[in-house]
């Protein structure tokens, strides 16, 4: 099914509330060009000079303080903001604080239409996240702290995050559903949509040794491995349910629909799992077949084969699912325009003062774009012994795979000829 990209702002925020993003519930979804800063060094004082409790802005006279923004950055940083360049870091403030005010915004309207939940709901929310995450007591309040919250805090986001929620159902509760002919002109307008390829339907459980920070319940390769042979084993099990399992444990926003990652057409499989084509598409390799553990880009992948198709053929409106399919399409393409369109008035009735964007312009050419210099790399290879990717280590390794997942249990290459009939 097509996806439209029409939410943003409070949109993104509902849907990271939705995801249960442990210490980012309070964020919006932005941005942040983060990515090719490397690791390395202690990070400086957050505010870089800034009093944390200045104001970054008002939204109808409620202000939002610039630790907010810095909390929200540093999060979204992941601890690496120390290596933003003043002009990088200035944008991630301003892309973060946007968000802010758009969510302030649609809070304040969640309010005023009285969708704003009781305490009793939000409590049951907090901790309801805090079962989900199967994180102890004590480690989700260390990931609070770090992430910058209190269990004061994180109840006041929390309780933002559904009063938004409620109030995007509720606007979009007036859309209906579409007419047959509507239906039927849909179908006849986009017919490369209704051709069905060769190529799979994959469900996935998903381990991620690396700490994430987002309330990853493994956050090293021991742990890894041992939430994996703990899947393993449940897997075994007489009537187990692979979807089941996939909520409770994978580490991929997958869990939340089972572990379904949707159809892949034969040219999409080969493309994100390579090591793994030939062998989903072998007829030998039958549906409902489990995969053992299969590393890809470090983290452990654990796969069932839900479907097959292994011929192209043009769909109708009479084949199973292309009308429900249609139908909840041109729904909810409907509710994220409608729920954009409300936002975007709600942003011009309220009264929006932005100082640290008046800051910027006051003062543009003080922000240097010069990062701060990186440390000494004293582990690095010596230079015959790399190879173009990287490390000799990886000169036999497929391009989607990273090699240091390859000593999780029972790691298989290739789906076709080495995964396990766990079914």
């Amino acid at each position: 099914m097509i996806q439209f990209d029409t939410f943003k702002g409070v949109i993104s925020t509902v849907q990271m509330f939705k995801t249960k993003i442990l210490p980012a519930v309070l964020l919006a979804a932005v941005a942040v060009l983060i990515g090719a800063c490397g690791g390395g060094t202690a990070s400086n004082a957050i505010t870089n000079g800034v009093d944390p409790n200045e104001t970054a802005a008002t939204v109808n006279g409620k202000v939002i303080k610039f630790e907010e923004v810095e909390r929200a950055v540093k999060q979204q940083a992941r601890g690496e903001e120390s290596k933003l360049s003043p002009l990088e870091l200035a944008g991630a403030r301003l892309q973060v604080l946007q968000g802010l005010i758009e969510q302030e915004v649609m809070y304040q309207k969640a309010e005023k239409e009285g969708v704003v939940p009781k305490d009793e709901d939000v409590a049951a929310e907090v901790n309801k996240q805090k079962v989900e995450s199967r994180l102890s007591a004590e480690e989700f309040d260390r990931q609070m702290k770090a992430a910058g919250l209190d269990e004061a805090s994180f109840r006041e986001n929390v309780k933002k995050g559904m009063a938004i929620k409620n109030l995007v159902d509720k606007v979009t509760g007036r859309i209906e559903t579409p007419k047959e002919t509507e239906i039927e002109a849909f179908f006849k307008g986009n017919p490369e949509l209704f051709k069905r390829k060769r190529g799979v339907r994959l469900a996935a459980i998903v381990v991620d040794p690396s700490n994430s920070g987002q309330g990853d319940t493994t956050t090293n390769e021991a742990e890894a491995d041992l939430k994996i042979k703990e899947i393993l084993g449940k897997l075994q099990l007489p009537g187990s349910d692979f979807a089941a399992l996939a909520r409770e444990y994978s580490e991929d926003p997958s869990r939340f629909q089972g572990g379904d990652l949707g159809f892949l057409s034969e040219d999409d499989l080969k493309a994100s799992y390579p090591q793994l084509a030939a062998g989903f598409m072998n007829p030998e390799f039958s549906v409902g077949r489990i995969t053992n553990v299969v590393p890809i880009n470090g983290r452990g992948y654990i796969f069932k084969l839900q479907e097959r198709v292994e011929k192209e053929e043009n769909l109708t409106l009479d084949s199973p699912q292309v009308r429900p399919q249609i139908n909840e399409l041109l729904v909810n393409n409907r509710k994220q325009l409608l729920a954009a369109s409300y936002q975007a008035i709600a942003m011009n009735e309220a009264k929006v003062e932005n100082y640290l964007a008046q800051k910027v312009v006051e003062n543009p050419n003080e922000l240097s774009g010069a990062r701060p210099a990186a440390p000494a790399n004293t582990n690095a290879a010596p230079a015959d012994t790399a190879n173009t990717n990287g490390s000799a280590a990886n000169a036999n390794t497929p391009a989607n795979t990273n090699s240091a997942a390859a000593n999780k249990p029972a790691v298989n290459a290739n789906a076709g000829n080495a995964a396990n009939a766990n079914r």
